[in-house]
């Protein structure tokens, strides 16, 4: 991760309860991290760190748009960001990261938040990204019609023969 240094977040050396951080994440952090479900974008993340009760509190808020390949016709397209998030780190012996709470080694006294970064991005991308009606490929929609199965509730679609007489079956509870 040597590209990616400059996310490294000084916890040991913190001065004072409180310290902000400010990132523009773009296509070069996500070439660094090899992703490949986020091809590109430009997200501003602010990082918020309080020290409080020997733990650091780190609240995320980022706000921006990538670029991920549209579940139907494959092109790229926009999806916007909008998103917080938050990461509890304590300093420890050696590093865990259990799901709660980070533990990072004391000697080192910091965090990496890089791929906590991308995850709080991937999390809030939809499961399901398509382009907005009339926005897709035209070519691959209608390579995608062509192959496809008949609409399920299309009235007109046959019935394959085999199954036409489960429908006449009556079955009861």
């Amino acid at each position: 991760m040597g590209r990616l240094g400059a996310y490294k977040v000084d916890l040991k050396g913190q001065e004072g309860a409180e310290a902000s951080y400010e990132w523009l994440v773009d296509s070069d952090f996500f070439a660094a991290l090899d992703v490949e479900d986020i091809r590109r974008g430009r997200v501003s993340v602010q990082l918020t760190v309080t020290k409080a009760s020997g733990q650091f509190n780190l609240s995320f808020t980022l706000n921006g748009s990538v670029v991920v390949p549209c579940d139907r016709c494959l092109d790229d397209m926009d999806q916007e960001i909008d998103t917080t998030g938050e990461l509890k780190v304590r300093l420890g012996a050696d590093f865990a990261d259990d799901g709660d709470v980070v533990v990072v080694p004391e000697q080192d006294g910091t965090v990496n938040v890089a791929w906590y970064i991308y995850e709080f991005i991937s999390l809030a991308v939809p499961i399901k990204h398509v382009h907005a009606p009339g926005k897709c490929n035209k070519e691959m929609t209608e390579q995608l019609s062509r192959h496809s199965a008949p609409d399920e509730d299309g009235e007109d679609a046959p019935v394959d023969p085999r199954w036409a007489d489960l429908e006449n079956l009556n079955i009861e509870d």
